[in-house]
């Protein structure tokens, strides 16, 4: 059905034995290849060559995935009402070529790897690439104010005055007195506290701190890095603590200037050190008209001319990407930082098909195949410029790969895609997303397959509890969804990332990362919280927007995480039985209102993100949850959502009528939340003409069949008749 719609969306031209779309063959002839020395014909001869060898190994390997679990469906279902076996069912694991068997110890061998992910720790962004707006926001975020981002969130507490829109003067105060606190707590003055301090001073390469006539420096003076303007009055200067920069700024004219002795006007932070730009979880990416958009967003990017315009307040304003900061050395040379997060660019899985090119088979092109090459070519612009990797490395994050089978195949897939594009080899580096349960358990192996490409292995607790689910749906009724968090495999699950991370020699190599902040409003949870993905050993961590990334950016200035990984790599590594132990309720009590509540609570969500999917095409939005409030959502929470009310249906936990009854109480709880939304389209008004309530349902109905637990296939179907206008 999705082929049949995709192909009713496109203008096909013929490319040898290809069919691609016209709008996308005429991009990548007079866009991506613009000033590369490769013609189109070169491209496509390439592509078609590989794409021909490569799309049957792609289709393989998505069959073992459905044949494994019909497998293990089988072997629950066989062992029904005995009690659970872990050696029983680890030996069958092993016989079906689920587990595999560990091999040696080894160390990873990427090179040319930049220093943002080898020796800087810091937050990482994840931005939809679709929207250009929000992808240089997330690149211009390496830079970040700290007085705005304090000012602007709940971790400064509420003044009457703070409701206003006029400004607080005691909430400013508050905002300072916090900067100062921190430049004391992290950059610490000898017999002297930064908010007594009335001059600042460069004398023969020091840094020196007045108050009044008398001088003071840094206990540590080696973190005095360089300034801006005249040794004597300077404009700014630059200080740096476990590898990440701040900087002072100092303007008497500014208005926050206007009661500080020493003419400080700012504190700037360096915030997102590196961001994931998502072709992926956080877009609605169906046809060659949507990757398109996003990869020409990419393109600009890498080229560094990426631009866009926005109207705010009647105003129009205009985004481009930030230029590098420029200081004055200690030794009094010219200084350079880099301007921008450095910037990965994150492909799809194994999965999907996408209509803009049909093989010769009349198949629709593996998408994950065409990101590699298109994402890749785009990135040999900034092999030419260097305006993002400085060492000529182009940086993948792989998402929803299934055991070292499918590393391996990506291994595959960018080695030929680097043949074709005269690239050398390992150029590609790939982010390994640890976010499905056959790579959990069999992580080692994988990163054994990439060894000499893999920079990055991160966590994604809603996937993989997605897959946890999936995989084992006919073990029996799972736990609440919030009850998740504190059960044996998740724990060890968080755990094995970091151990097998730091045994294979990831520290000071390659990001071990830490998932999301859902929640972009709860800034003071996140700074009471979020230290947890440090203390656990992750030098990256997800935050969900650039405010967040600069207040996250003050934990990694209280941890040094090179030294935590240390101490890390001494702990009792997790164990597989951990791992392997499946999340079932024992003998489940709850109340009908218990019940209710929770599939409320996933219905609600679950509507709230796919009618922006379906309906306008949102790929990653803010919804209201049921206590309205706003969590970052994206196709992750609905694997888990739809497969956690699939499993209780299938279990009599709860039925289909129940189910069907709640979903249209929470459609018109979603209909209010989005009430001032002038595009949004009511559910509650026609259940049976609304698609995105019926996909919504789907999900959840028809959760059990679909490949691996995804939601992608029935969303992307659906959003292509919506842009056909067949509902």
């Amino acid at each position: 059905m999705g082929q049949i719609l995709g192909a009713m969306q496109e203008k096909y031209i013929n490319i040898n034995s290809l069919k691609v779309s016209e709008n996308l063959a005429k991009f990548i002839s007079e866009e991506l290849l613009e000033d590369l020395n490769i013609s189109p014909e070169k491209f496509w001869i390439g592509f078609e060559k590989v794409v021909k060898e490569l799309a049957p190994k792609n289709k393989e390997l998505i069959n073992i995935r459905e044949n494994l679990q019909k497998k293990i469906d089988e072997w629950h279902i066989k062992n029904k009402g005995n009690e659970f076996n872990l050696n029983e069912y680890k030996k069958f694991l092993i016989e079906i070529d689920y587990l595999k068997e560990e091999g040696p110890d080894f160390l990873i061998e990427t090179k040319n790897v930049d220093d943002e992910i080898t020796k800087i720790a810091g937050p990482q962004l994840v931005v939809p690439i679709m929207n250009a707006r929000y992808a240089l926001n997330a690149a211009n975020a390496r830079w970040m104010s700290l007085y705005d981002s304090l000012y602007g969130t709940d971790v400064i507490e509420e003044s009457e005055d703070s409701v206003s829109e006029r400004y607080d003067p005691l909430r400013g105060e508050m905002v300072i007195k916090y900067g100062r606190d921190f430049l004391d707590k992290y950059f610490t003055l000898k017999d002297l506290s930064w908010h007594k301090i009335t001059s600042i001073a460069i004398k023969e390469g020091h840094l020196v701190i007045l108050k009044g006539a008398d001088g003071f420096n840094l206990i540590d003076e080696k973190k005095f890095i360089g300034h801006r303007g005249e040794a004597d009055n300077p404009s700014a200067i630059i200080l740096k603590n476990n590898n990440l920069h701040i900087e002072i700024l100092r303007d008497p004219r500014a208005f926050s200037a206007q009661q500080d002795h020493a003419g400080i006007s700012e504190i700037i932070l360096e915030s997102a050190v590196s961001t994931i730009c998502d072709n992926e979880d956080s877009v609605a990416a169906v046809d060659a008209e949507d990757k398109i958009i996003c990869y020409r967003n990419w393109l600009g990017l890498m080229k560094g001319n990426l631009k866009t315009q926005f109207e705010k307040a009647g105003k129009l304003f205009e985004r481009k990407l930030n230029p590098n900061r420029s200081y004055i050395s200690k030794d009094g040379k010219g200084l350079k930082l880099h301007g921008r997060s450095l910037l990965l660019i994150r492909n799809v899985g194994h999965l999907m098909t996408n209509p803009s090119i049909i093989l010769s088979n009349g198949d629709e092109v593996p998408e994950g195949i065409m990101d590699a090459f298109i994402t890749t070519t785009s990135a040999l612009h900034d092999i030419k410029n260097k305006n993002n990797s400085r060492t000529g490395s182009i940086y993948i994050v792989k998402p929803k790969m299934h055991g070292p089978d499918e590393t391996a195949f990506t291994n595959l897939i960018f080695s030929k895609v680097e043949e074709v594009l005269g690239l050398e080899q390992y150029t590609c580096k790939i982010g390994i997303m640890d976010e499905e349960r056959r790579t959990s358990v069999n992580l080692k192996e994988c990163i054994r397959t990439l060894k000499n490409r893999v920079f990055f292995i991160n966590t994604g607790f809603l996937d993989r509890t997605g897959d946890e689910m999936h995989t084992s749906m006919k073990a029996g009724p799972m736990i609440k969804k919030g009850d998740m968090k504190s059960s044996k495999w998740i724990l060890a699950y968080e755990n094995n990332n970091v151990d097998i991370g730091l045994k294979c020699g990831l520290s000071g190599k390659a990001q071990i990362g830490k998932g999301m902040w859902a929640m972009p409003d709860k800034m003071k949870d996140m700074m009471e919280q979020k230290t947890g993905h440090l203390k656990a050993g992750a030098n990256c961590a997800w935050v969900p927007s650039p405010t967040a990334a600069a207040l996250h950016a003050l934990h990694y200035h209280e941890i040094n995480i090179f030294d935590e990984q240390e101490k890390i790599l001494n702990r009792e590594q997790a164990k597989l039985d951990d791992l392997l132990t499946i999340p079932v309720a024992d003998r489940p009590n709850w109340s009908v209102d218990e019940i209710n509540k929770e599939i409320s609570n996933s219905a609600q969500t679950l509507l709230g993100y796919v009618v922006r999917w379906i309906d306008q095409g949102v790929g990653c939005s803010k919804v209201p949850d049921i206590n309205n409030i706003g969590l970052m959502e994206d196709r992750a929470t609905l694997r888990i959502s739809s497969q956690h009310i699939a499993n209780w249906i299938h279990h009599g936990i709860t039925t289909k009528i129940q189910v069907t009854e709640i979903m249209k109480d929470m459609a018109k709880i979603v209909d209010e939340q989005n009430k001032r939304d002038e595009k949004y389209i009511k559910m509650s008004d026609d259940f049976d003409r609304s698609l995105a309530f019926k996909t919504a349902c789907d999900l959840v109905f028809k959760g059990m069949e679909q490949p691996s637990g995804y939601t992608e296939p029935l969303l992307h179907q659906n959003r292509l008749k919506k842009k056909l206008n067949l509902n």
